[in-house]
């Protein structure tokens, strides 16, 4: 099952999951665990939230890993549930539920909704851009990936990887600057 760390599981692996395949699902869980981690991290308001956001991810990509339409997208498809995840804890926790008094003092609550207001806009944008832009962006900007990486990766050439971010980077920006 061919993975590198910085890599995504290998379409071949995330297909064998969705027939059922125990030891590829849990290379998948496995193998996308940093990368949820990673999104987590930056979306939630607070390490805690980021970690239970991202064990909650882990657990919808276990049982819903036979509904995802295509496994290129598992990338994309991850980061819509992290997002979820961690918006939900969010309004959660604006809903009156305080932090236990051996918390750190957290960054005034207008400053975290709007941080991650502007996160969910960001992310909105990307999970409607068109299906092949997502996956490479993600990788590329998000994740920080090498592009000769995030070519091989998706089984494309260097130039049409650059390409496809290159487009995706545009329309992301024309809808940002649209909204």
């Amino acid at each position: 099952m061919p993975m590198t760390p910085a890599s995504w599981p290998a379409e071949s692996v995330i297909k064998a999951a969705q027939d059922g395949d125990v030891p590829s699902l849990a290379a998948v869980i496995s193998g996308s665990h940093p990368h949820v981690q990673r999104f987590a991290g930056s979306l939630c308001a607070s390490p805690q939230d980021a970690e239970d956001a991202a064990q909650e991810a882990l657990i919808i990509l276990y049982r819903k890993i036979g509904t995802l339409r295509a496994s290129s997208a598992l990338a994309a498809w991850m980061f819509r549930i992290v997002r979820n995840e961690c918006l939900r804890r969010l309004k959660h926790a604006l809903t009156g539920e305080t932090a236990p008094a051996w918390e750190p003092v957290a960054p005034p609550a207008e400053d975290i909704v709007l941080q991650r207001l502007e996160a969910e806009r960001v992310a909105t944008a990307i999970s409607e851009l068109p299906a092949d832009q997502p996956v490479v962006l993600v990788m590329r900007d998000i994740q920080g990936l090498p592009g000769h990486e995030v070519a091989r990766s998706l089984g494309l050439s260097t130039a049409a990887m650059k390409s496809r971010l290159h487009r995706a980077r545009s329309t992301l920006r024309e809808a940002l600057e649209g909204s």
